[in-house]
């Protein structure tokens, strides 16, 4: 018996890491994400577009429900680039198993181990809440707040920067957490898009972690007459109210993670 379960892949365009396990922020969930197929196994191996990967996330799932199974993963979008693969992964992997095996976990326990296991992993600090919404989801201090939102957006990927070496770099962080707390302060959550990305796009600028690819990618949707921002954490630019500027597109979606 095998399961399936697809989850979105999540963009953050705002964040200021906390205490190492959580973050505020502003993020969405973007329609094209990861897919897990699982199914048991004496032990616990992952593949991703049909060849062996190293997922710890993924694994540490596994471990924390004590299953072992092969977990098959079909992405949407692009490994390590700032759409919250690695959540998803792990967040439609744990839904999946909760299937096959029949371990009766409710929603919450399920997308609680799988925070703790990215968290474990330096992979994340919080994709999944996101990826088990969908919509719009952030939180400014006073915790979680979510609206069931849909828009296209177009993207480029130039390639990705390391979630663990980021957060585990105590002075990049601290610019972070300071331009974060600032843009936060002023983000009008349920006010137009691209307002949130000009917004975003100076706390971008601020924390010194946009590269030169990206500042030209977003001068391109600026002067086509549109609004863009980084995704955070990724080389990857995320842009409003332009067409066919950016090589690829998707949509905000209000659906969550889910069994197909």
């Amino acid at each position: 018996m095998s399961a399936t379960a697809h989850a979105p892949g999540s963009v953050t365009i705002i964040f200021a890491p906390q205490d190492g396990e959580a973050s505020l922020g502003i993020s969405f969930a973007t329609a094209d994400g990861v897919s897990a197929t699982v199914e048991r196994a004496r032990e616990s191996l992952v593949y991703l577009d049909d060849r062996p990967a190293r997922m710890e996330p993924v694994t540490g799932v596994l471990d924390r429900l004590s299953v072992p199974a092969t977990v098959r993963l079909d992405p949407d979008v692009p490994i390590g680039c700032g759409f919250g693969a690695s959540g998803a992964a792990t967040l439609a992997a744990a839904l999946a198993a909760n299937e096959v095996f029949a371990l009766g976990h409710d929603r919450d326990a399920l997308v609680a181990a799988a925070h703790r296991a990215e968290v474990a992993a330096g992979t994340g600090l919080g994709d999944v809440f996101i990826q088990d919404r969908g919509g719009l989801v952030w939180d400014t201090g006073d915790g979680l707040q979510h609206t069931t939102r849909t828009a296209r957006i177009e993207y480029e990927s130039f390639g990705g920067i390391a979630t663990a070496a980021v957060l585990g770099d105590e002075g990049t962080i601290a610019q972070v957490q300071e331009a974060g707390r600032t843009a936060l302060q002023d983000i009008e959550p349920e006010g137009d898009f691209a307002d949130l990305f000009a917004t975003s796009w100076q706390f971008a600028a601020q924390t010194g972690l946009a590269t030169e690819a990206v500042s030209e990618a977003v001068d391109d949707v600026v002067e086509a007459g549109g609004t863009a921002t980084m995704a955070m954490l990724g080389e990857t630019v995320v842009a409003t109210g332009v067409d066919g500027v950016l090589s690829h597109e998707t949509k905000i979606t209000p659906e969550g993670a889910a069994l197909v």
